[in-house]
């Protein structure tokens, strides 16, 4: 019965949330979710573009898809909040105003497959395991005063923010979306719709159905944060030091650069020894 109440709805009431969950809400006609980090007290961390402004894509859905922040430009300011309806990056505001109005959902963690893949739409869970609410909170208070980078619908946008303060993980390759679940299901639809070899499997319309619902569950496991390898866990303080956060989102580099801070830290002998060489050389 329980796993049938996930499989139709993720929507909770207020009253059922704790500190370091991740909640979600769905805008503009269920186009796509909003994500944050529920901090207590109803209030929230998310990460957003800002008000009025592109969301990045570089296509239609930048006039489709509108501002995920919080917007009292056409009424009376948040007494709690003020006017968030510009604000960009990483911010806090109240309950009230991260939903807009909407229903509130549980993002859901540690899933089973079967579940996974019995939620069709993107962004509503994940495979991979939460870290405990305090590690969680620590991220989401870390990143507000910090900064997460520019946003980026595929690579890093609100849902890769609450994954990462969820999880500490981090895409290590530049070939790949993010973490994001909505992006990796947009992809995967895609790949299903479009992909050339689904029209040698099959003539008849069923079959290609068929198919092509394999290609997009296929490729929704893949791609989830805890089925992919090409992650690794990074420090909230070391992924804002200096310019670690913009090499994070081009992970490569940083990837290049905990490997050698960890040949530093685990293998100092043959570190040494590659010195001493160098200066015989």
């Amino acid at each position: 019965m329980e796993e049938m109440k996930q499989i139709l709805s993720n929507k909770v009431h207020k009253s059922q949330i704790k500190p370091g969950d991740h909640i979600y809400t769905w805008r503009t006609a269920w186009l796509y979710a909003h994500h944050g980090i529920y901090m207590g007290d109803e209030k929230v961390i998310h990460f957003t573009r800002g008000g009025g402004q592109e969301i990045g894509t570089g296509t239609v859905l930048d006039r489709v898809l509108l501002s995920s922040s919080p917007s009292n430009s056409d009424g009376d300011p948040c007494p709690k909040c003020g006017d968030q309806s510009k604000a960009e990056g990483v911010i806090a505001s109240c309950l009230d105003c991260f939903l807009s109005g909407d229903d509130l959902y549980l993002f859901k963690y540690s899933v089973s497959p079967a579940i996974f893949l019995a939620k069709a739409r993107g962004g509503t869970c994940t495979l991979a395991v939460s870290d405990p609410p305090d590690d969680v909170i620590h991220r989401a208070k870390f990143l507000l005063e910090n900064g997460f980078g520019g946003y980026n619908i595929f690579k890093n946008n609100c849902e890769d923010f609450a994954i990462y303060c969820k999880t500490g993980l981090l895409v290590f390759t530049t070939i790949s979306v993010g973490r994001s679940g909505q992006a990796a299901s947009f992809l995967a639809a895609a790949s299903a719709i479009f992909s050339s070899p689904l029209r040698y499997l099959t003539t008849s319309f069923p079959g290609l159905a068929v198919v092509g619902c394999g290609v997009y569950c296929v490729s929704r496991v893949v791609a989830d944060i805890g089925m992919r390898r090409d992650v690794i866990k990074i420090p909230v303080e070391r992924l804002v030091r200096g310019s670690i956060l913009a090499e994070a989102l081009e992970p490569e580099a940083c990837v290049k650069k905990l490997e050698v801070a960890r040949v530093g830290a685990e293998e100092p002998k043959v570190a040494q020894d590659v010195v001493a060489t160098a200066k015989g050389d």
